[in-house]
């Protein structure tokens, strides 16, 4: 009997059987973790067609747990219903999910950018070389988080990881994240975009074959920059929620609950950076 399992802070999970998920990419929005009152219309349809776009571009580097992204495949409750699900409902491979986030770093950013211009290491790993604001790190690096139920999540060394996984498959791991990286920021660069990072999960099949999972490569899991307003030194301006996030701080609305709604020229605005970063990367 299928049962909702998740309602998370973007997603709805389902269960379907023993093997199988479906996940629902709604429009809902959260910051300061905090989900807003407001949603962002269509936002779900991006984050799901393109992670669905990415997951096909790389599988050949490392399997999925897509198993369907047609609709006539969901059930009845879904596939009857396609004015709620259509574009943004997916069948997955139900994975024994790894607790850790994998954060892929190609430039000094965000709290990189914090660490680094206070001397300390980051993640236990030294920042050799100088660097300015949004700069392109000599090689992407990969950072390590702990998930935590409660709170933020905690940035972990490799060292740490390599204790608590083995370091042969961490290794391993660290290495696909940094291929998945690499082939996917050429690709977007050539489309006029930039990755700046990219957090990545990943799980375990009941053959104990590692599987990526959750999503990839959208501007909630991705830092998106476009090429053309990148200049060393300056936040560029990011294909994400920031517009939401600036004026919660404005507002001194940020973590506040119940959650507020938001002005429509800000739920317009955020809504066609969603869009604009899909049809830039999928054109």
């Amino acid at each position: 009997m299928m049962k909702k399992i998740l309602s998370g802070k973007v997603r709805d999970v389902y269960e379907i059987n023993s093997e199988e998920l479906v996940i629902v990419t709604t429009d809902r929005i959260s910051a300061f973790d905090v989900i807003l009152r407001s949603t962002i219309e269509k936002k779900g349809i991006a984050l799901n067609l393109l992670s669905l776009y990415w997951f096909h571009y790389t599988n050949s580097i490392i399997p999925n747990h897509i198993l369907s992204s047609d609709f006539r495949d969901m059930p009845a409750c879904f596939s009857e219903n396609p004015k709620l699900y259509d574009k943004r409902t997916v069948l997955v491979k139900k994975l024994k999910m790894l607790p850790y986030e994998f954060i892929v770093r190609g430039y000094m950013f965000g709290s990189m950018w914090d660490a680094y211009k206070n001397a300390r290491c980051f993640c236990g790993q030294k920042i050799e070389n100088q660097y300015e604001l949004a700069q392109k790190l000599e090689r992407p690096i990969v950072t390590p988080s702990i998930k935590n139920n409660m709170g933020h999540d905690e940035y972990i060394s490799l060292e740490r990881l390599r204790k608590e996984i083995g370091k042969k498959e961490a290794d391993r791991i660290c290495s696909i994240c940094l291929n998945l990286y690499e082939t996917c920021y050429a690709h977007a660069l050539k489309k006029g975009m930039i990755i700046a990072d990219a957090k990545l999960e990943f799980g375990y099949d009941t053959y104990g074959r590692l599987i990526l999972g959750d999503e990839i490569f959208t501007p909630d899991s991705s830092r998106y920059w476009a090429l053309s307003d990148w200049t060393m030194g300056v936040s560029p301006k990011s294909y994400d929620k920031q517009f939401v996030r600036d004026w919660l701080i404005e507002h001194k609305l940020n973590g506040v609950t119940p959650a507020p709604a938001l002005p429509e020229d800000i739920v317009r605005k955020t809504a066609a950076l969603y869009q604009d970063c899909y049809r830039k990367i999928t054109k």
